[in-house]
């Protein structure tokens, strides 16, 4: 077995340390505790995931504005759910068991 690529990319990021890792597009996330969305709004760059925790005693879900974007199961406590935003835009969601916490995403280059 040639093990040579493996080692060429562990002295590459022992050699750029985090900056090579941080080539990658970033991971935002946005708790649910309270029956609400924490932090309401967040902008991150196209290509970025959000995932969104429920630290709530009560189930909730992630649903898009336009209904067909994203859409979470429901979630209970301590689940999670992930998605990743590759085009620029504002994108609304809510928690359909309760319509009245909402949140936005949105996304544009740095």
């Amino acid at each position: 077995m040639n093990r040579t690529p493996w080692i060429f990319a562990f002295v590459a990021v022992l050699a750029f340390g985090p900056g090579l890792v941080r080539a990658q597009s970033p991971a935002v996330t946005v708790k649910i505790d309270n029956f609400a969305f924490d932090a309401q709004t967040v902008t991150v760059a196209p290509g970025s995931t959000v995932t969104w925790v429920n630290d709530d005693d009560a189930p909730h879900t992630v649903v898009a504005e336009d209904g067909k974007s994203f859409r979470s199961r429901t979630l209970d406590t301590g689940d999670t759910f992930s998605f990743t935003f590759m085009s620029a835009g504002t994108f609304g969601y809510f928690c359909s068991v309760h319509p009245h916490m909402t949140g936005k995403v949105v996304v544009k280059a740095p």
